[in-house]
């Protein structure tokens, strides 16, 4: 399974201790080299800059192809290069969390799932405790609506 990953879903996983959810679930993850960039940010959280840098052999960081980026004005670089990344792998999965991030590749045919769909198959598989990780989750900046995250924990207690 190719899988493709932009920056927050990363990100988010960082901050709740949760990185190694990444190898558990995919084995590999593709990102391209904007999101690589944005991840060694020197305003990125250390543990996720020393992460990215000592390479981790889940993570493969890669050139993407430029091309046309019409309809894609609003997306970040991360975001525009993890969709033609994903393309150009023919990739089974791209994690991505911004709304209109998330319609642009489902317009272009690509299956997606974000940070929560993530955890979600995490906990279905037995590798977190929903509860104890939404706790973390929400002591950061992300942003959900309560009751999806009530639909999640209905749905794997």
């Amino acid at each position: 399974m190719k899988v493709v990953s932009d920056t927050s879903p990363i990100c988010y996983l960082a901050l709740i201790g949760e990185l190694d959810l990444l190898p558990a679930l995919y084995e590999r993850v593709h990102i391209p080299e904007a999101v690589a960039a944005e991840l060694k940010h020197p305003s990125a959280p250390a543990i996720l800059r020393s992460w990215v840098e000592s390479s981790p052999a889940c993570l493969e960081i890669l050139k993407v192809r430029q091309r046309d980026s019409s309809g894609m004005e609003r997306l970040q670089m991360g975001e525009r290069e993890a969709i033609f990344l994903a393309e150009d792998l023919g990739a089974s999965l791209l994690i991505v969390d911004d709304r209109r991030a998330r319609e642009v590749a489902l317009m272009r045919g690509l299956e997606i799932t974000g940070l929560l769909g993530l955890l979600g198959e995490a906990a279905k598989r037995k590798l977190v405790y929903l509860p104890d990780v939404f706790e973390r989750l929400q002591r950061t900046s992300f942003r959900t609506t309560p009751g999806f995250l009530k639909a999640l924990l209905e749905k794997h207690p």
